[in-house]
């Protein structure tokens, strides 16, 4: 049972879990527009994901106590590095054409952890609102626009729509863990919970999993995709409404990362 547990928490601080819904969401965008299964791509964002996660969440820490490292973080570190040499690997098989539509997500990666603001002590992430902007932009391109550029899509309305709608769906999915970090995050990094509240926070959120309804009607045509969609948009909203700042240790970092999953199997059991 401790060895269970030792590697559920080792996917969840690793990032595993958070590549495992972004990997989710790219499936969603392949079975929406009807996209052959791409694997090089795929693994491409998810080996990414996992290496961009780990050096915003580590690298600092890793800077600060290099000489102290905890096993924990040596093993995740060494776990990165494998991602990264198979990121590489992967993008090696992917068109240029689509790495030159990848380079400026991947620089909003870097420069949300680094600091290059005011005099090299501020990165994106400590500017109000922009961490949730930042990350939802880079979610939805990762997982609507580049899948689509390199399928040779031309963007119409339907693309339009729909990365507006993982945009809106990615904010509302941050929403719990800011509220969870209310009471961690220092006073300066002014997230939506600190400057509105947590219930105007809720209802931010609810109003937008409503116009991802409404996107989603305005996009899609069959039952197939509209069913799953409404499970997870009513799933969405109980966990937005359930979110507190003591919630349990799994709460956002498990069951609220896992609902872009559920999701996609709904698609696929339809």
């Amino acid at each position: 049972m401790k060895i269970v547990r030792l590697i559920f928490n080792f996917c969840i601080n690793a990032s595993i879990l958070v590549a495992l819904s972004v990997y989710a969401f790219i499936r969603i965008t392949e079975i929406y527009f009807d996209l052959p299964y791409n694997e090089n791509l795929n693994y491409f964002v998810f080996f990414g994901t996992i290496t961009g996660y780990n050096f915003v969440k580590y690298a600092g820490v890793a800077k600060l106590h290099h000489r102290s490292l905890t096993n924990d973080l040596k093993v995740i570190q060494i776990f990165s590095l494998f991602c990264f040499l198979a990121l590489c690997y992967y993008a090696y098989q992917i068109s240029l054409t689509t790495l030159c539509y990848v380079m400026p997500f991947c620089l909003l990666t870097i420069l949300y952890a680094v600091p290059f603001l005011s005099g090299f002590e501020k990165n994106l992430r400590q500017i109000s609102y922009l961490k949730i902007i930042v990350v939802a932009l880079v979610w939805a391109g990762f997982t609507v626009l580049i899948p689509l550029i390199d399928a040779s899509k031309d963007i119409s309305y339907n693309i339009v729509l729909l990365m507006l709608q993982r945009f809106f769906i990615v904010v509302v999915l941050i929403l719990p863990f800011d509220i969870r970090d209310v009471k961690y995050d220092a006073i300066s990094l002014q997230t939506i919970p600190k400057r509105i509240g947590i219930e105007k926070t809720k209802k931010l959120g609810l109003i937008l999993m409503v116009f991802s309804l409404v996107l989603e009607y305005l996009s899609s045509t069959s039952n197939e995709v509209k069913t799953p969609f409404m499970i997870f948009f009513f799933l969405v909203i109980i966990f937005l409404m359930r979110a507190k700042i003591d919630q349990s240790k799994y709460y956002s970092s498990f069951w609220v990362e896992l609902l872009p999953i559920v999701w996609w199997l709904l698609l696929l059991g339809f």
